[in-house]
């Protein structure tokens, strides 16, 4: 595969430090900010336990993903990993579940949540036609960020990921500087039920930093790049979740579950007054940008590579020759994410999206699983998983017990509408073998 990388025609400019800030910006978002109240309204002061266990569940899959992004090292990421391991079915099934059924929903949702928070100093965007307004803006901007190269996009992500984490640290050093130790006790061990729901909310939290590994054919020696820049983010989201979640415990104690619309906005109210209260509303809203911009940047990536497979329009697989971008991957992606968000539709469609991206985790593991008995491949400077497929087994094991707290709808919205892709997959296949068969009688 390393001659088709190669031959892709972008610049490889992201180094290690890029995918680790791309793995913060895509999993440190608004969530953050809310998720300490609804967690201890489950869990109460045994709520780090659920943070600690998650994590380590989700680091195996992501130790996976490491291993695998070490060998694969085109753009597209988990895309890529399941095509080369399974074929051109699953890779048509997983590219158009990767980009449309989580990127375009997450897009659609974020847009709308941002209308959200300006709607409340300015009511105007809870009109529809300022609301739409707003989203043409805000995916016109990023799609035209990362239209003019992944450079440009990535320092855009930089700057706003470090405006997001200074309130956060600031937080971090003045909470651990009050802790209150009395508001941590544990009272008791939390129920397995109780500690499958809130596992499964801070998995899909945790989730979206392995979308950072899209843009492998625009990475610096990404057998290298990938698996470090991946490992190192995703411990330090979980550190960083883990102290947040510790210092809102310590400062509101059983009342945190009360603030569940803007909890670490109360906590630092308590720490800093009114303007500790509007500096998190206002890092939640840069948090949502950062993600925002991230998106056109990562999902193209993997159109772009569904195009060159043969699986998209080949017009998607083009590369800007004045920037080295897949622009008219950028623009398609940034143009359906508009019109989803305008439609209202992700609200209805979003059902599928915590049911698919377990079902394409399930698909990397596999795959992972799949090139360790590969014979005859040069595995020399990857990335290995010590322990040969301890890793990789408790990752299915870790990711069938998230999928089965999952509600019965979303699985059922996710299978419709894998089915509606296996449909279209095989009437296109027959399609051009007909097309084929017309030629040579002709002929």
């Amino acid at each position: 595969m390393s001659n088709q990388q190669q031959e892709e025609g972008l610049k490889r400019v992201v180094g290690v430090s890029g995918v680790f800030i791309n793995v913060i910006n895509n999993t440190i978002s608004s969530g953050i900010f809310l998720l300490p109240a609804i967690v201890a309204g489950i869990m109460g002061n045994a709520s780090i336990l659920a943070y600690i266990a998650c994590g380590l569940l989700f680091l195996l899959v992501m130790l996976c993903y490491a291993e695998i992004s070490s060998q694969v090292t085109c753009s597209g990421g988990t895309y890529a990993y399941i095509e080369e391991a399974f074929g051109p079915f699953a890779g048509f099934i997983s590219n158009t579940v990767f980009w449309f059924g989580v990127g375009v929903f997450v897009t659609a949702a974020l847009v709308n949540g941002m209308a959200d928070i300006f709607s409340v100093p300015f009511p105007v965007f809870k009109i529809p036609l300022y609301r739409a307004l707003l989203f043409l803006v805000l995916i016109s901007f990023t799609a035209i960020v990362n239209v003019r190269g992944v450079k440009q996009g990535m320092t855009i992500i930089k700057i706003v990921t470090l405006l997001k984490l200074v309130p956060v640290f600031l937080l971090l050093i003045v909470g651990f500087w009050n802790l209150n130790t009395a508001n941590l006790t544990m009272t008791g061990l939390p129920s397995f039920k109780d500690l499958g729901a809130v596992s499964l909310i801070l998995f899909f939290a945790f989730a979206g930093g392995e979308s950072a590994l899209n843009v492998g054919g625009e990475m610096k020696n990404p057998s290298r790049s990938a698996p470090l820049g991946l490992l190192y983010g995703i411990v330090a989201t979980v550190i960083i979740f883990c102290g947040i979640q510790l210092v809102a415990q310590s400062a509101l104690g059983t009342e945190l579950a009360i603030y569940k619309e803007a909890p670490m906005a109360e906590v630092a109210n308590r720490f800093a007054g009114p303007w500790g209260h509007k500096a998190i509303i206002a890092a939640s809203a840069i948090a949502i940008f950062g993600v925002l911009n991230s998106l056109p940047m990562v999902f193209s990536r993997v159109m772009f590579a569904g195009a060159n497979n043969n699986l998209l329009p080949a017009y998607l697989g083009k590369v800007q020759p004045r920037f080295s971008t897949p622009a008219n991957a950028i623009i398609t992606f940034s143009a359906i994410a508009f019109i989803v968000a305008v439609s209202g539709g992700c609200r209805q469609l979003a059902v599928i999206v915590s049911a698919a991206l377990l079902l394409l985790y399930v698909g990397v593991v596999l795959a992972t699983i799949k090139f360790r008995f590969k014979r005859n491949q040069d595995r020399s400077g990857t990335f290995k998983i010590p322990g040969g497929l301890v890793v990789p087994v408790a990752a299915l094991l870790a990711l069938g017990f998230f999928i089965i707290q999952l509600k019965s709808s979303e699985l059922l919205g996710t299978a419709l509408f894998i089915g509606g892709l296996s449909v279209i997959y095989f009437v296109k296949n027959l399609s051009k073998r007909s097309a084929g068969v017309t030629t040579i009688t002709q002929d």
